[in-house]
């Protein structure tokens, strides 16, 4: 495995060094280690680039500036949301009679599968694999030879054979396979599609029918309703009757020739 030389400098806790040191261009991080106590560093940006973004695994030879230099790998990198810059890095210290697990890349080989060039579609599922293993073991990266691939054919993480390495996934996990392609139905020119139309099913149609029926037969006609009332004429003609005939006086009081014919008979 490659061995990279880091150089980084021991620094003080606090939240307002961090600010301070992010604007300086160097990332805070802590190497940690068992039975040891933990230390807290700082290192430069542009050196962790060849660590972050690749496809290998690396040990890296950590120089503090206190003259102390430790063996570790990197464990974990924390990322802004916004930004995706590096904002905290984790290093795990080594010792070499001890095992550790770790993530290696998987990597492809044997140039294009033979189900690819018979027209399928080569599907890379798994990009890392979980493995332990001592120090001096660990690979820069898996390779998987899918040069024989046919379609509809897989290699898991069973076939894959490591020496003094241990892969933690599950063995029954696809790692790489060939899958056929995707064929979209084409319809034929001039076809056009016959929609079926079928009628809407009204429920409860004839019952309110018979209802409707039922509640005719009970109400009057519209013309019965006419004939019931009152014409316009009637009504005028027993006014002019009431009008003729003299109304009685307040009180119940005979009419005054009335009064006339009784004092006569009096005499």
């Amino acid at each position: 495995m490659r061995e990279i030389t880091l150089e980084a400098e021991v620094r003080d806790q606090g939240s307002n060094g961090i600010r301070r040191l992010r604007r300086e261009g160097k990332i805070p991080g802590i190497f940690y280690i068992h039975g040891e106590d933990n230390i807290t560093i700082a290192v430069p940006e542009r050196s962790l680039n060849q660590l972050i973004y690749t496809s290998e695994t690396h040990i890296i030879n950590l120089k503090l500036n206190d003259g102390r230099q430790k063996s570790c790998i990197l464990r974990d990198v924390q990322f802004d949301p916004v930004t995706d810059k590096p904002l905290h890095v984790d290093f795990q210290g080594l010792r070499s009679d001890e095992k550790l697990t770790l993530e290696v890349p998987v990597v492809i080989v044997g140039g294009i599968p033979q189900g690819v060039r018979d027209g399928g579609v080569l599907q890379h599922v798994l990009h890392k694999l979980r493995i332990s293993c001592l120090p001096k073991e660990i690979p820069d990266h898996i390779e998987v030879n899918a040069e024989t691939l046919a379609i509809n054919h897989s290699i898991h993480v069973r076939d894959l054979t490591l020496k003094n390495v241990t892969i933690l996934e599950n063995p029954g996990s696809t790692v790489v396979a060939v899958i056929p392609p995707t064929v979209e139905k084409v319809a034929e020119p001039g076809a056009v599609p016959v929609e079926e139309i079928t009628e809407p099913e009204v429920i409860g149609k004839g019952k309110k029918e018979e209802e409707g029926e039922e509640g005719g037969e009970g109400k009057a006609e519209p013309g019965s309703k006419k004939e019931g009332k009152a014409e316009p004429g009637a009504k005028k003609e027993g006014k002019a009757e009431a009008a003729a005939k003299p109304s009685a006086p307040p009180g119940g009081k005979p009419a005054p020739g009335k009064k006339e014919e009784k004092r006569e008979e009096k005499k």
